[in-house]
């Protein structure tokens, strides 16, 4: 299909998009790749096309990070004090904003997200955390020590440890959340001084092209966050580059072990949030209405493309039932369609590719044994609509239990045993998110420390704060985003010994 041939109500919607092929951000201005190639934006809902950008190579990638080894040693933003990278963040948090309208719109088109969604996460979310990074600027800070250096007779010595910007920061991204965790990445490492290339998914690059233009609308100096899109080749070279100084990337955990290995060989730094199957456990004594809602939220948000997803949910066989059909006729009257409709409560899958993997484990874990309780199929005619689906009837070794679905796909298990469900829950070489559903606060307190993940919730699952970190444990990552964590990640410690 055509780029013309899509609606032009839709194409109305997004001011950016009256141009339909972009091309990279670099040093400051939009440029063609010297490859030539391009690569298609579809819209998952209508499956068109709605833009194309450039499909770079190692070329682009060595001019972005040229761009940003410049403007990190030698420009107005190395010269930079921390309150004036404070006031820059602010006000692209404003900006934001102002045209969340646009951004939000961007995202459902590109990506098939539910508008509202990408209102509230994408755009608000993002904005707070920019304003929260803006604030680290003025507040990294070293210590000074009291050192016991042997020395000469009257001899003394003065140290102190100051914090100093990484350097050149690579950001990879992934397309499920594309502006809110390329900001995830941008904030706290302009927040502390650093340069930035950022790779955008090739399913979903047009939010970050956006975002760099209102960066420099903030007073962003050239060369300070250069966008480059592309697919592997990009992100390949952009991670073995020797300009590189970091790099932080969030995404599927194959590909993050290869980013590990690609780093760890040239000694650069980097944080990996990769991927979860994280559970979900209601104990006896819990909420089983909140519990049902829980649940419906945790596995069906975007589509189940959501890292911390409640893919996996164990309930004590005492309220299995309840819960677990409660489940499934919330997934039953959910209306699904065009993430545009106000009324839709959910949309497509991100491509057609991303379609046919969530099917394929669906078929397979049928054959497996699993029963659909609900769901399963095609949920219409046109577009990358799929069912929210349950399955029963899984056990803990089916590939659909054990491994990153990321689609509205729930797998229900009742468990008799709190020893039992907690071996469970480990189970599993993931360890990014985890949820106890539990009236009962000692219990609470006893399940929390035992559950192997990087940030476990209580009556809650999937929530995000400016100031929490996150990250996983196991093959779910290494490092952590947002809060304080995530800025110092992009820094380096210096200590410092003065003979006085």
């Amino acid at each position: 299909m055509n780029p013309k041939d899509l609606s032009q109500q839709e194409m109305a919607r997004i001011g950016f998009l009256s141009k339909r092929s972009h091309g990279n951000f670099i040093d400051g201005v939009f440029r063609e790749s010297g490859s030539g190639k391009r690569i298609d934006v579809v819209d998952p809902a209508s499956e068109m096309i709605v833009a194309d950008t450039p499909d770079s190579d190692g070329g682009d990638v060595d001019l972005a990070v040229g761009a940003a080894r410049r403007a990190l040693e030698d420009s107005a933003w190395s010269r930079m004090r921390p309150a004036d990278r404070e006031r820059i963040l602010y006000r692209l948090s404003v900006l934001i904003e102002e045209h969340g309208d646009e951004l939000s719109a961007m995202e459902t088109l590109q990506s098939g997200k539910l508008q509202g969604v990408a209102r509230m996460i994408d755009v608000g979310f993002s904005a707070e955390f920019v304003r929260y990074m803006a604030g680290w600027a003025t507040k990294l800070e070293g210590s000074t020590l009291q050192p016991s250096i042997p020395g000469p007779p009257g001899s003394k010595f003065h140290t102190y440890t100051q914090r100093e910007p990484v350097g050149v920061v690579g950001a990879v991204v992934p397309w499920n959340f594309p502006l809110a965790i390329a900001l995830w990445k941008i904030a706290p490492a302009l927040a502390a001084g650093c340069t930035v290339v950022l790779k955008p998914s090739p399913e979903t690059p047009l939010t970050a092209l956006r975002l760099a233009e209102l960066a420099a609308e903030a007073g962003l100096p050239a060369g300070v966050l250069n966008v480059v899109c592309g697919g592997g080749t990009a992100g390949a070279a952009l991670c073995a580059h020797p300009g590189v100084d970091k790099i932080s990337f969030t995404g599927s955990t194959p590909t993050g072990r290869s980013i590990g290995h690609a780093a760890v060989d040239r000694m650069a730094r980097f944080t990996l949030e990769l991927g979860g199957k994280s559970p979900m456990i209601v104990l006896p004594d819990a909420d089983p209405a909140a519990a049902v809602m829980g649940a419906t939220m945790g596995i069906f948000l975007h589509q189940g493309q959501v890292c911390a997803a409640s893919s996996r949910l164990y309930v004590h066989r005492s309220l299995y039932e309840q819960v677990v059909h409660g489940v499934a006729r919330q997934a039953e009257g959910m209306r699904v369609g065009s993430g545009f409709d106000a009324g839709t409560q959910l949309g497509p899958v991100v491509s057609r590719r991303h379609f046919d993997r969530v099917m394929g484990y669906i078929d397979g874990a049928r054959r497996e044994g699993a029963t659909t309780l609900t769901g399963g199929g095609r949920a219409r005619d046109a577009g990358c609509f799929i069912q929210p689906t349950v399955l029963v009837d899984v056990t803990p070794d089916m590939r659909v239990v054990r491994e990153e679905v990321f689609g509205p796909v729930l797998t229900a298990m009742p468990f008799d045993d709190v020893e039992e469900v907690i071996r469970q829950a480990n189970d599993s070489p993931f360890g990014l998110a985890a949820s106890v559903w539990t009236t009962n606060l000692s219990s609470a307190h006893r399940i929390v420390p035992r559950l192997k993940a990087g940030t476990v919730y209580v009556n809650a699952h999937g929530l995000l704060d400016t100031n929490m970190p996150f990250g996983g444990y196991k093959q779910s990552g290494f490092g952590r985003d947002l809060g304080r964590a995530a800025v110092d990640s992009y820094t380096e410690t210096k200590s410092v010994c003065m003979s006085v």
